[in-house]
């Protein structure tokens, strides 16, 4: 592998599709993100992006040349259906990939398809709108339990040493049921749920505490868990980052933000050079 600086993996909330159209704080972060990224430590030769919506059974590449944006969901403005983000592939990273789940003990899939669901690439137009930085999806497996999902980032961990950026992509909470009103659905702006903020405020806490075990058993620990993920898709991609990051560095919150009274979009740095992004970001 090349030498280049070591990235953070991250975790980023992209909520609902919306997020494309309606930024918010979430989105406002994420245009700052990608330039702070570059800053301090150049730009990322690749994405590895582990979404809540790339879903399979055993982990599958998607290695194709070229990408292109997806619009996997339904009865949303036209304009969102009309948006673009055509971005090279990772082919040749693909394989590093697969090699380095394979010394892990988990077998992994290349196929020549593309395609960015909306939770990659909602995100990746603001951190990068030109579409220029290659991005290899990674379509992972959601029965699988939290450590499961963490013990599988950590086999991913060298990526970052190579200038990869290993991103998840998800919710920190994540009901959309939630979000609707008599009237249809609750402003962008409306006053955020108690359990929320309870979700929310108790993820931080554990993270900060580097507190594996209870964060590995959520669902049983944290406050209000079923309600704020009722499946946890949305939440797990948090995990394969966090093990790229590793255990002996407490993970840093970036960002903390809500939309629409329920949804949380915090982001997530994690690995010993997160704090240096952080950084960077509160010198902006």
């Amino acid at each position: 592998m090349d030498t280049l600086p070591a990235l953070p993996a991250l975790f980023l909330s992209h909520g609902s599709p919306m997020i494309a159209l309606e930024p918010g704080a979430a989105g406002a972060f994420m245009q700052r993100l990608g330039p702070a990224i570059d800053a301090t430590f150049g730009r990322p030769r690749a994405i590895l992006a582990v979404s809540a919506h790339t879903l399979t059974r055993e982990p599958v590449l998607l290695a194709a040349e070229r990408h292109a944006a997806v619009p996997d969901f339904g009865g949303f403005p036209q304009a969102l259906y009309e948006m673009r983000y055509d971005a090279p592939g990772a082919p040749a990273l693909a394989q590093e990939v697969k090699a380095l789940l394979a010394a892990s003990g988990v077998t992994a899939h290349a196929l020549g398809e593309g395609g960015l669901d909306h939770g990659i690439w909602t995100p990746l137009r603001y951190l990068y709108p030109q579409a220029d930085v290659p991005v290899l999806p990674l379509a992972w497996m959601p029965m699988a339990p939290p450590a499961q999902q963490f013990a599988m980032g950590q086999a991913l961990a060298r990526l970052r040493e190579s200038g990869v950026l290993v991103m998840g992509s998800g919710s920190i909470t994540h009901n959309l049921r939630l979000l609707s009103t008599f009237t249809g659905r609750a402003p962008m702006d409306a006053p955020e749920k108690p359990e929320s903020l309870a979700f929310r405020q108790w993820f931080a806490e554990r993270a900060a505490a580097r507190d594996w075990e209870a964060l590995f058993d959520y669902r049983a620990q944290a406050p209000h868990a079923a309600l704020m993920h009722p499946t946890d898709e949305h939440l797990l991609p948090w995990y394969v980052t966090a093990g790229a990051g590793g255990r002996d560095v407490a993970p840093l919150r970036l960002h903390q933000s809500h939309t629409y009274g329920a949804l949380g979009m915090d982001a997530y740095g994690f690995g010993e050079e997160a704090q240096r992004l952080r950084e960077a970001l509160a010198a902006q």
